[in-house]
């Protein structure tokens, strides 16, 4: 496998991974929270849905990958990295009213003995850490594609967004038309031919040509560079 379809892999399987432990520890906070204080803290209902989402969509785009390696549409640079981007915002979120809300609750618990109140701040600890690494995993994985893929746009790859991450042509260099160098050729002078008979003569090109005949019985004939003089 390419390195930068196992980068793929190996990052949404960790999100996937964290997104099961923050669901079970949300659910598990929930559960307490409405048993013992009648009700639930609302950064604990976002990760329950942020993890289900990112549960749900996540493995569809890891099986379509391997079932239909670049034909399906979920597989597309374009349509990854849009989704993408909206999980790792609602990550962002959960982590972030985890940490306005829940911090209160967490500063609160060394007042209380219990293992019960113990444990339900643990769980929100926890599930503030794994929604802050899940949004920086999917932050730093989206913003790596998406530099890779504008470089390879710069190089003339136009389908390069339509591709998937397996066949994106990220590293290869744009091929440009080439046009054959036009070469001229001297022209030659056109031959030639002068005189009759077995004496006949072709001038041509660059060179003169002498040759003697005999014209009327007064003399010899010279023909120079196409030119008859008689003599």
């Amino acid at each position: 496998m390419a390195v930068i379809p196992l980068i793929r892999l190996v990052a949404l399987c960790v999100v996937l991974a964290f997104a099961v432990i923050v669901l079970g520890l949300s659910a598990a906070l929930t559960a307490t929270t409405e048993k013992y204080l009648g009700g639930y803290f609302q950064f604990a209902a976002l990760a329950i849905a942020t993890a289900s989402i990112t549960l749900i969509t996540v493995p569809i785009m890891i099986a379509l990958e391997f079932m239909r390696p670049g034909v399906a549409f979920t597989s597309m640079i374009a349509v990854e990295l849009s989704w993408l981007s909206i999980v790792w915002v609602l990550w962002l979120a959960t982590a972030a009213d985890g940490a306005q809300e829940g911090q209160i609750f967490i500063s609160s618990c060394g007042d209380y003995f219990s293992s019960i109140v113990k444990t339900a701040c643990q769980e929100a600890q926890a599930v503030q850490a794994f929604s802050f690494l899940n949004w920086i995993i999917l932050m730093i994985y989206t913003i790596f594609i998406l530099v890779l893929t504008i470089i390879a746009a710069t190089r003339k790859h136009t389908g390069v967004w339509k591709s998937s991450v397996a066949d994106a042509p990220f590293f290869q260099r744009g091929t440009e038309p080439t046009v054959p160098p036009v070469t001229s050729q001297p022209e030659s002078a056109p031959a030639v031919s002068l005189g009759h008979g077995p004496h006949s003569v072709s001038t041509g090109g660059y060179e003169a040509q002498h040759i003697t005949t005999e014209a009327g019985g007064t003399g010899p004939a010279s023909v120079q560079a196409g030119a008859v003089h008689q003599v």
